[in-house]
Formats: C-alpha cells, structure tokens, sequence
C-alpha cells in the first residue's frame, strides 16, 4: 500500500502533509502536491494532516487515475519538505468538485 494525492489538492495545495512526511516523498506542482509511490513507506501520518482530505491510501476503490498522476508527476516535479503557505484563495476551492479538468497544470512547483 502506498498514499496518494487526489483532486481535492488542486489549487488548494495545503503543506501540512510536507512537515510531517519522514521520507520527503512529496513533489510540488504548480497547484498541487503528488506523493512518490515508490519512497512512500505507507507510514500514513500525512492523510490526517491534510486540511482538504486530499490524501488516501491506494487500497480504495477508483484512486487508479490519481495513482498514475502521482507516479508520473513525482518523477519531474521538484521535492518539497516543508511547508509553506497555501494560495490566498485555496478555501475558495475546498471542497470543489471537478477540478482536474478545469484546473490541473502539469507545469512544477518550485520545491524547497
């Protein structure tokens, strides 16, 4: 089992889940984070840190298409392992629907 990042991190891109990780496993996109599936070691302390309830664990149902943007995206998006401040309008977007199609970029963050 490892964790993943799903579409409730799209432009709300909380770190809370950075600071907490103790293997570095995560990578910053523009708007969102993606966990490393292959340095995850299923610890599991960042799923209760995430404020927008953006991360799961690999084992439920229908995370497929998130599992495949993780690996993918961890493989050329800078590292992150602190935290930093989330976009002044990330609670606009908790909670939002939809968000993949209508927000994603695939251009990275700037890591640490």
């Amino acid at each position: 089992m490892t964790y993943v990042v799903t579409e409730a991190c799209i432009k709300c891109k909380y770190t809370d889940c950075v600071e907490v990780c103790p293997v570095d496993c995560f990578y910053e996109g523009e708007n969102m984070l993606v966990i490393h599936p292959d340095e995850c070691i299923d610890c599991g302390v960042c799923e209760p840190e995430c404020p927008a309830d953006a991360i799961k664990p690999d084992t439920e149902p229908g995370l497929e298409k998130w599992l495949t943007v993780n690996a993918d995206y961890a493989k050329s998006w800078p590292n992150i392992t602190q935290k930093k401040e989330s976009p002044d309008d990330a609670k606009d977007f908790d909670g939002m629907e939809g968000k993949f199609d209508k927000y994603f970029s695939p251009n990275p963050g700037s890591g640490d």
